[in-house]
Formats: C-alpha cells, structure tokens, sequence
C-alpha cells in the first residue's frame, strides 16, 4: 500500500496538520517508507511462532509484601477540617 500527494493532504486536514510548501511531499515519503516496512514485516513467516509478551525473557524481580510504615491515620486526620467513619468530607463540587 503507498499513498498518493492528495491522500496525505486529507489526512493533514482530517488530524488539522497544517502542511507547508514541501511538507506534504516529506510526509508522503516518510510515510511510504513506513508502510513499505509493514509490508516486509507482514510477509514475514511467522506461522509456528509463540507470540510474546516481551522480546526478551525478562522476570520481575518481586520483593516480600510487608508492611514497612507505621499507621498514621489518626494524626493526619485529627488535622483535617472535617472527617467521618475514617473518611476525609470535602465540599461538594458535583451537584
């Protein structure tokens, strides 16, 4: 698939690209260039292929779950301006 000058000027009004003198003919290379890449990639036989979640076989190094602050709710509330069951109470702004 490649475009033509006309249909990258549409796309530019479509995306509201304004597009210089010259600019179109820059993005209708750029962009064939990309398209032309698709195109190799997709002709590519990838029938017998796992797909991946990641190129690399990277695992996440995962640290034990503990809890490692102390609670401070009640200081921090005892400061606020109004609270209720646990629960900051703010102005409503929705009505």
């Amino acid at each position: 698939m490649s475009l033509d000058i006309d249909q990258v000027k549409h796309v530019a009004r479509l995306a509201r690209i304004e597009l210089g003198p010259g600019e179109a003919e820059d993005a209708l290379a750029k962009l064939n260039g990309i398209f032309d890449l698709v195109e190799q990639m997709q002709a590519v036989d990838t029938s017998g292929v796992e797909p991946m979640s990641h190129p690399q076989e990277l695992y996440q190094r995962l640290r034990d779950d503990v809890v490692t602050e102390t609670d401070q709710r009640d200081a921090f509330q005892r400061v606020a301006p109004a609270t209720e069951a646990g629960l900051y109470l703010v102005p409503r702004v929705i009505e």
